[in-house]
Order: C-alpha cells, then sequence, then structure tokens
C-alpha cells in the first residue's frame, strides 16, 4: 500500500487566521475527538459543519452538549448528520479528518482543499515539550504513568491523544515549559506523515505485536506508521526501544531491512535521536529480580559509571505493567525528577480505567472473596494472554468478542497448551462474537471446558454467580479462607454488542456491581 503523504502547508497561517473560516470536522463521535475539535474551531471564530454517518440519534449524547451549552455560538454550527454530502468537503477551507478513516479511495476526503487532524492543528501551533508514545501493547498504561509521575513530581503536564483525550481540549493551557504527553495509534501518526509537525523530545515504542491486519493486511505497512514517530526527532531527543525479541514470524522483513533482527534493533538504526532500550539494553532500563520476589528498575545512561534505582514496587497487578511503568520512570528521570522520588511516585501509581482495573470485591461466602477486575482495553490476543498471567495465581476468565483479522494463536497457547512456566486459567466463560467462534474448535480440540458463548452480560455474568456460590459452598465445608480473581480481558474488539471497549468495560463493571451485591 503507497500511503498518503499530506502537505507540510496549513491552511491557516495562524490561530487568528481561523476566524471566518469556513472548516468542516469529520466524524463527530461518541468518545470526544470530534465534540473537542467542534469546540476548538467555534471558540476560534469558524463557520462549522460537523458531518456524520451516524444518525442524530445514535449521536444525542454528543450533540446534546454541544447545542445545550450555552459558551457556544452555534448559530455558526451546522449538523449533517446520517450522511456525508459532497459540497461539505469542497467548500470548506479545511477537514478536520477522523483518523479512523482512510484517505484511500475516499472521495470525501479527496475533494477537500486541505486536510488537518486535532492533533496536527496541535502540533502546529504550539512548542511545548512533547512525550509521544506508540507501540502496540502497553501505550495507554504507559502514557498514564508519565502523566502521573510528572504531575506528581511537582510538572503542569497534560495527557491526550488515542487514550480519548483531544489536545484541542488544553491548547489554550500550554506554553514552551508544558510538558505535553501524547498515545498515538497508528492511525493518528499516518495523518501527520509529510506535515514534519511531530518533532518530540522523548519518544517511545512500546511492544510490537500483530494489531489492525484487518485494516493493513501487513506488518511492514502497520510498522511503518509507527516509525512515523521518531522521523523528525534529531539528536538533543531521546528515542526509546525494546530491547528484547519479537514474536516468532512478526519481526522485520528481511529483504526490506537487512540486517534488522527485531523491530526494536531496526528504530535504533534509523532514528537521529539518542536512543535508549528497555529491557536489556544499555544504555537503557532493565529490572533486576531479587531472591525474596521483589524487583528493582534500573536505569543506566551513557555518561553515568553506575546504574541507579528508579523503580522499587507496584501496586498494579501483571508482569507486562512492571515494563510499562519502567519506562514512565525512564521518561521522568529524563526530565529531571531523582531517582528515589521517581520510584516512590511510581509505586504509587493507581493504575487506568479498563486495564486490568480492581473495581469490586463480592464474598461469596463468609472465607470466600471475589475480586473483579476490568480489562477490556485488552484488544488484543496477546494482552488477553498476559491478563491470565498477570495475577500469580489462576484467574476465572471472561474472554471472547469481535474477529479483528488477528492470529489467536497467544490465547489459545496460554488456554490450550500451557507449559510448565504459564499459569493455567482456573475457570473461562465466553462472551459470543466472531473471535469467539474462531477460539471454539481449538478449545474443544483440546479438551477444555469452558461456559457459554453467552449473546450478554447479563446471562454470562448470572451464570458465573452460581457457579461460585455452588464453588463457595463447597469450599466452606474446608473453613479456608480463599480470594478468586474473576478477570474480563476479551482480546478482541467490541463492535456489534457494544459502542467501543469503553462502553464495554462500563457496561461490564455495572452488571457486576447489579449482580454481585
Amino acid at each position: 500500500m503507497t500511503p498518503h503523504i499530506y502537505s507540510r502547508k496549513c491552511a491557516f497561517k495562524s490561530i487568528e487566521d481561523i476566524k471566518g473560516k469556513k472548516v468542516t470536522v469529520m466524524g463527530l463521535g461518541l468518545n470526544g475527538g470530534g465534540e473537542a475539535a467542534v469546540r476548538f474551531f467555534l471558540n476560534k471564530g469558524a463557520f462549522v459543519t460537523v458531518t456524520d454517518m451516524k444518525t442524530a440519534e445514535q449521536l444525542k449524547p454528543t450533540v446534546d452538549r454541544l447545542t445545550q451549552d450555552k459558551s457556544l455560538d452555534t448559530s455558526r454550527l451546522t449538523f449533517r448528520l446520517g450522511e456525508h454530502k459532497i459540497e461539505d468537503f469542497e467548500t470548506a477551507d479545511c477537514v478536520i479528518k477522523n483518523p479512523g478513516v482512510k484517505f484511500e479511495g475516499n472521495k470525501f476526503l479527496a475533494a477537500a482543499r486541505a486536510i488537518e487532524t486535532d492533533l496536527s492543528i496541535f502540533l502546529r501551533f504550539t512548542d511545548c515539550p512533547i512525550i509521544a508514545v506508540t507501540g502496540s501493547k502497553g501505550k495507554s498504561s504507559t502514557v498514564s504513568a508519565i502523566y502521573y509521575g510528572l504531575c506528581q513530581a511537582g510538572y503542569k503536564a497534560f495527557l491526550g491523544g488515542n487514550i480519548t483525550v483531544s489536545p484541542l481540549t488544553f491548547f489554550d493551557d500550554v506554553n514552551s515549559d508544558t510538558p505535553v504527553v501524547i498515545e498515538f495509534s497508528s492511525w493518528q501518526l499516518a495523518d501527520l506523515r509529510g506535515r514534519g509537525v511531530l518533532r518530540p523530545h522523548i519518544s517511545i515504542i512500546t511492544k510490537i505485536v500483530p494489531d489492525h491486519q484487518n485494516w493493513y493486511g501487513n506488518m511492514e505497512d502497520y510498522v511503518a506508521d509507527k516509525r512515523l514517530i521518531y522521523a523528525d526527532q534529531t539528536k538533543g531527543d531521546y528515542s526509546i526501544f525494546d530491547a528484547g525479541s519479537d514474536m516468532p514470524g512478526t519481526g522485520p522483513d528481511k529483504n526490506l531491512h537487512p540486517g534488522a533482527e527485531t523491530w526494536g534493533n531496526l528504530f535504533a538504526s534509523e532514528t537521529k535521536a539518542t536512543v535508549l532500550r528497555y529491557g536489556k539494553g544499555k544504555p537503557g532500563v532493565w529490572i533486576e529480580e531479587k531472591k525474596d520476589g521483589s524487583y528493582e528498575g534500573k536505569v543506566q545512561l551513557a555518561n553515568m559509571a553506575e546504574p541507579e534505582t528508579i523503580l522499587t514496587g507496584l501496586s498494579v497487578p501483571g508482569e507486562h505493567m512492571k515494563t510499562n511503568v519502567l519506562n514512565a520512570a525512564l521518561v521522568m528521570y529524563l526530565m529531571g525528577v531523582p531517582a528515589k522520588k521517581t520510584a516512590d511516585i511510581c509505586k504509587n501509581w493507581p493504575g487506568i480505567e479498563h486495564r486490568l482495573q480492581f473495581f469490586h470485591s463480592w464474598h461469596s461466602a463468609p472465607q470466600t472473596t471475589v475480586k473483579f477486575y476490568n480489562d477490556s482495553c485488552a484488544t488484543v490476543p496477546e494482552a488477553a494472554a498476559a491478563a491470565t498471567q498477570a495475577f500469580g495465581v489462576p484467574v476465572i476468565l471472561m474472554t471472547g468478542g469481535t474477529d479483528k483479522g488477528l492470529e489467536l494463536t497467544p490465547l489459545i497457547r496460554t488456554l490450550t497448551k500451557p507449559d510448565s512456566n504459564t499459569i493455567q486459567v482456573k475457570d473461562l466463560y465466553l462472551l459470543a462474537g466472531s473471535a469467539t467462534d474462531k477460539l471454539l474448535p481449538e478449545l474443544d480440540k483440546a479438551g477444555v471446558k469452558y461456559h457459554g458463548p453467552f449473546d450478554g452480560l447479563e446471562p454470562l455474568l448470572t451464570q458465573a454467580k452460581k457457579n461460585l456460590e455452588s464453588a463457595a459452598s463447597e469450599q466452606a465445608k474446608n473453613q479456608n479462607a480463599k480470594e478468586e480473581i474473576f478477570v474480563f480481558s476479551p482480546g478482541a474488539t467490541s463492535f456489534g454488542m457494544f459502542t467501543n471497549e469503553f462502553d464495554r468495560g462500563n457496561k461490564y463493571m455495572a452488571e457486576v456491581q447489579k449482580i454481585f451485591q
């Protein structure tokens, strides 16, 4: 696939130049990005047309927030919902594109005079230090931990991007001393190709695994968009990459990238920034395990004779979280936060919503407690597999959903062929969907028992409650205290049954709290 290259030239000479211009916002949505763009351009004096293929009824919560906000001049706002009209694109001075819309083959975008995104506008007209994070796994946890750490260390910092907060919401609050942490999806990066506006002071690429293959079709095109994160960095900046190996069969194409054994090595060979590695590389950061089961995260830069300790523990579960927070600690250290203070702050990071989020505890019997975790943002099989290992004990797993063209092998292997180092799942509940349909034959072939698939949360959780009560009754006879871990980690998308992974997580938590009172 030949990617589209956008213009370095902007439709607006300055922020003041927005006043009086005609702006079409393509994609209103329900997660705030389109709404933030509408608010921003109205407040800057533009005439705004917002267009979305979803109907006014489907978008009612967002439409209501805009129309009922007395601070907005909605006389300059036009809604075009349930359809797109070509003239809204042809006559606009600028179209603000939703990252979930492909440019290729889109007649509406092809008709636009100029195309920008909320991120490109933010990056064009601000000069704040950018900490940019992309990758396949751990992006949101990493940016959240960085943001938390910087704020706790006394910085006035902001967090935005793919984590569902548009940076346009805090555009007027930043300056050259304000660190801004941005999570980038591959699509958001693709929308910046050619513009020359992304020059992060610190960039991180988290672990690369197959994702969005229904969109890209191959790993090379997917990773090509990720590589844009460091394309315009210079020697005074930092690029942080994985020092470990890739999943078998998913590394760089040796014909296209001779000598690049892993994605991390390829990235390191390309960036002009100072390279740091996580995992086992020096200069960089790594974890040292102790005999008593504790661990320390170490950092050693090129100018350091000895490493320093920047991580001494976490309040959130999961081996993968150690890496995510270790990278956050490295960013804090590079931003001038002392090592001990960094470790003390990171130890108290509470985690984030929808990612191994503890939210409810239920006593099924006097001596049995069930702890419920929401990992709805685990939308790839690798993340669901990791969730089964995160707690160090066998968990009750609820998984499944809609297929997005990914190999289910990591989850299948964990559920059906665990090795001596893999903790087996104690009980398995399946939510219906096309990904689940691909999982079932493998479970049946391996003789793995499961409940479902269920067509909704309510019947699944009701059945789970009956089973847990029955098990607790048996456990009561033994007079032993027991704690169960119930984690919803779908490893798939939510389309069909839910609006998105956040809607899925919220509904799961609400249903658990209703059923397991």
